[in-house]
């Protein structure tokens, strides 16, 4: 395997005091993966005039993957780019209970489920305008049963689901069920949409999930209604295995699956295109805490071990794993949202001393 190259970018507030030490501890397993710093927010508009130079578009583009931190805006640009413009169409959102995780549920046990969330359509097209200029469409509302231009003065978001989008995300998503059956998960894909009312657009998004269902026998198939799919979620996580869904309902229920398990701290994130992708936390930047050594960096962490994953240092990740696995059942060094009192430095201490 060739040498790795991989683009860092820390992102805003809190961010980089996960993402240093993340980077930090993969170095001590000298894998000699050239880490790329490409001047992005502040430092690209300080040496560029832009948060998102040509260098650093030219960065990625020359990577193998990017570890990104989070972002309060400054580095949006560069975060559209390694989504819209690497075309990294599956958000892969892992939610796994392990010993020691704060868990607001009594019995948190066999929680192990991944969410798939579209990446690129739906209502992030962010396609968004004054009702009249649909007037000459000459939509009409099947619940108002009056043009939608006549309903304003208001406003109109466009959702859009394409046979494509949902072909290569559902197709991603019974992989994935695949290689977990091979690890003894159950072998499973539901889909989570509205298509009892958005009959056109999630209907045509379940229409592609059946069709590609039919293709894995061997992948037990589920369709649910997103509101019953949000029930089972919170009441019994545990019969979940993969599930795959429109980018609005993944963005959101996410966060929700995170939140079982413990909290956004503990949540790694993974874009996957099919020649590129990025990894980042799936929390904000906490710029309450910015600069206090206290944030929890599992996410990021954890994100790093789904890179090091993609790039073919699948033994490797397994040791970062197993090593947050130990440090969290040993229960002793835990940051201030786990009900510890470890600083990020001495979290990340313990996870060097399990590796």
């Amino acid at each position: 395997m060739g040498k790795k190259r991989v683009v860092v970018i820390e992102g805003e507030d809190a961010s980089p005091e996960a993402v240093q030490p993340t980077v930090a501890l993969i170095d001590k397993l000298n894998l000699g993966i050239e880490w790329v710093r490409p001047p992005v927010g502040d430092a690209g508009i300080s040496l560029h005039g832009s948060a998102f130079p040509e260098e650093a578009r030219e960065a990625i583009d020359e990577s193998d993957a990017t570890l990104f931190g989070a972002t309060s805006g400054k580095s949006a640009p560069a975060l559209f780019y390694l989504r819209w413009g690497k075309s990294t169409y599956a958000n892969l959102r892992p939610s796994r209970w392990i010993p020691g995780y704060k868990s607001p549920l009594a019995k948190p046990e066999g929680i192990d489920f991944v969410i798939v969330r579209e990446n690129l359509e739906d209502l992030y097209l962010m396609a968004e305008g004054d009702l009249e200029e649909l007037r000459p469409l000459g939509l009409t509302s099947l619940t108002a049963r009056r043009p939608v231009a006549d309903m304003g003065p208001g406003r109109f978001a466009l959702k859009v689901i394409t046979e494509r989008g949902a072909e290569q995300v559902v197709r991603f998503s019974f992989e994935l069920a695949r290689r977990r059956k091979a690890k003894g998960r159950p072998g499973k894909v539901t889909t989570a949409t509205k298509h009892n009312m958005l009959r056109q657009s999630d209907g045509l998004f379940l229409e592609v999930a059946q069709k590609v269902a039919a293709s894995y026998p061997d992948i037990t198939f589920e369709s649910l209604i997103v509101d019953n799919f949000a029930h089972i979620m919170t009441s019994a996580p545990q019969k979940l295995d993969v599930a795959v869904m429109p980018n609005l309902y993944g963005d959101i229920l996410s966060d929700g699956a995170a939140g079982l398990i413990g909290g956004l701290g503990l949540a790694p994130s993974g874009c996957y295109g099919d020649s590129y992708a990025y990894f980042e936390s799936a929390h904000g930047t906490a710029p309450d805490i910015a600069g206090q050594n206290m944030i929890n960096p599992t996410a990021t962490l954890l994100s790093a071990v789904m890179m090091l994953d993609y790039l073919g240092f699948v033994e490797e990740a397994a040791r970062i794993e197993k090593a947050i696995e130990l440090v969290y059942a040993g229960g002793r060094v835990l940051t201030r949202d786990q009900g510890g009192t470890a600083s990020t430095t001495e979290f990340c201490e313990a996870i060097a001393e399990n590796l």
